[in-house]
């Protein structure tokens, strides 16, 4: 998969690195030639030294064919127009942002985009977010804490129940869309290929619930 990382701070280049030993195709961005040294000299993926707010150096960076973006640098205004115009101008499917201040979370959820604040946790976060094809995050509650995440249902999680992705006090879905009639499920419901379920998700059982669905057999 191809992803673009706009920063190369301590988020950015720490961000870069785990995605290329995932064996993705990353290209990192920053605007100054001497952030580039965290990424050290055998880091494998590319970099571009321009400033993100340029629309054709950004273009050229090749988010028209991203498969996702994660803009982490250090100004949350930077962050947050850059972000948007990778979600709306250029249709990026899965766009992450860094903020350094809450009261900017609201917004950017409102845009469709998820955030992150702690670098380490924000690091983890971040690759899980970019890389886990079937699951979206669609909103963030209070600082993200809580995510509401959609799950397009595969044909292998076909016949599971809902208890089965179900942790209490962590992972809970909380609706299920079937041939376009939205309903709140029991734990008992049955899934079916092509149901569409919503889950409130805490941030720190994001890796639960990918591991839950790969066990179920849908990951």
């Amino acid at each position: 998969m191809k992803f673009i990382v706009i920063g190369c701070g301590r988020m950015g280049s720490g961000l870069a690195h785990r995605l290329v030993r995932s064996h993705h195709d990353v290209t990192v961005v920053d605007n100054d030639p001497l952030s580039f040294q965290r990424l050290g000299p055998g880091f494998s993926g590319t970099i571009r030294e321009h400033d993100a707010l340029d629309k054709e150096s950004f273009y050229e960076s090749g988010v028209a064919k991203a498969d996702g973006l994660a803009a982490v640098t250090g100004n949350d205004a930077i962050n947050i127009v850059v972000a948007r115009a990778a979600r709306q101008m250029f249709r990026v499917p899965k766009v992450i942002a860094r903020t350094h201040e809450p009261r900017y979370s609201e917004l950017y959820h409102k845009l469709g985009i998820q955030t992150v604040t702690n670098v380490s946790l924000g690091i983890e976060r971040i690759s899980e977010l970019l890389t886990f094809s079937h699951l979206d995050i669609i909103h963030g509650i209070g600082n993200g804490d809580v995510g509401i995440v959609r799950y397009d249902v595969p044909s292998l999680l076909a016949g599971h129940q809902v208890k089965d992705l179900t942790v209490p006090g962590e992972i809970i879905v909380i609706s299920l869309t079937r041939k376009g009639k939205t309903s709140i499920p029991t734990l008992g419901t049955t899934l079916e290929k092509g149901d569409i379920i919503h889950l409130a998700v805490e941030e720190h059982s994001v890796d639960r619930l990918k591991h839950g669905i790969h066990a179920a057999g849908g990951g």
